[in-house]
């Protein structure tokens, strides 16, 4: 899928040089060469966040317009600032939404939203067996969301925060990443939940259909400067996130997912990250988005959620006492 820049875009990328466009380098006689690896490829190790204001689906009422101006895009971005800081002063992440707020400003993505194919910047329709699922976890969390550790959420278990994807959408925050590359694997080590995803590049064929994991098997290639990913071999148990500020880990998808992604650094600061989902079992069509990933000086620290997981042993705690005042009103 070829991003579409708007004329706008190409000015901000002449005049200030941000904008993260995966065609738009070319704008002008000192094309910007990424350096090389020893194996001669695009060298994108080092420190990167897909941080983002953008949301991973368009507002409705924007209809197909995928690209804000300049001026609609700072107002965009002051609302959901002072939407934060608002939030922050009852919120224990107030020192992320400071980090968020010195970021933010640098983002300078014209998008309405992530996805942009369908036109609408909407996740497609449902197939009639993906509405089946979904209706059976929706019954699943009403009646028994504290029977056990199984009925919580994969984040609430500390398993995946739902950003690691692929594809890669923003989480609410700790949305950092390093990449490693070497000539047979390129790792993205994530802050979230300290996910390690592992890239075979040694031209490997997937795993057998009889080997599953809840982020697939990734195969990698070169496409010209373009790091090209196949994943395959995920789970129905694999789901993921939209962004911004959203807990919602409502995004299933089933065993049948196909994703691709395209990773292009455009200039020294800027990896234009594009993907494309294909799931005949869930949706009834692909649908594609694009995130531009910053640099940034490293290093990542621990993200300690295993530390106790006080939080899921009290709400299942919580639940049992529940249950047994239930037991002594009813008698």
């Amino acid at each position: 899928m070829t991003l579409r820049p708007h004329p706008s875009v190409l000015v901000i990328v002449l005049l200030a040089g941000v904008f993260a466009g995966a065609h738009l380098v070319a704008a002008g006689p000192n094309v910007w060469k990424a350096p090389r690896t020893p194996d001669g490829h695009p060298d994108l190790q080092g420190y990167w966040t897909n941080d983002s204001v953008t949301p991973a689906e368009r507002d409705p009422e924007l209809g197909n317009k995928e690209y804000f101006t300049p001026q609609e895009s700072a107002a965009f971005l002051k609302r959901r600032m002072d939407r934060i800081q608002n939030q922050a002063r009852n919120d224990i992440h107030y020192d992320d939404s400071i980090w968020q707020g010195e970021n933010y400003s640098r983002e300078a993505n014209l998008r309405t939203s992530l996805v942009f194919d369908p036109p609408d910047g909407r996740l497609p329709a449902l197939t009639p067996d993906a509405r089946v699922r979904d209706a059976a976890r929706t019954d699943a969390r009403r009646t028994g969301p504290s029977d056990s550790a199984a009925s919580r959420s994969l984040a609430e278990r500390c398993i995946s925060w739902g950003n690691v994807g692929p594809p890669m959408l923003p989480p609410n925050y700790n949305a950092n990443m390093q990449i490693i590359q070497t000539r047979d694997h390129v790792v993205i080590r994530h802050e979230m939940m300290h996910d390690a995803r592992i890239i075979a590049m040694n031209g490997a064929p997937h795993v057998g259909p009889n080997v599953r994991m809840l982020a697939g098997d990734a195969r990698g290639h070169w496409e010209g400067d373009t790091l090209v990913v196949e994943t395959t071999n995920f789970t129905n148990s694999t789901n993921f996130r939209g962004a911004p500020q959203t807990t919602r880990q409502d995004i299933f998808a089933s065993d049948g997912m196909r994703v691709v992604e395209r990773f292009t650094r455009v200039d020294a600061t800027t990896i234009q990250y594009d993907f494309t989902v294909t799931d005949p079992k869930t949706w009834t069509r692909s649908w594609s988005g694009s995130v531009p990933m910053r640099s940034f000086e490293g290093p990542i620290y621990e993200y300690a959620c295993h530390e106790g997981n006080y939080g899921l042993a009290n709400i299942l705690r919580g639940a049992r006492v529940q249950e047994s005042e239930d037991r002594r009103e009813s008698n």
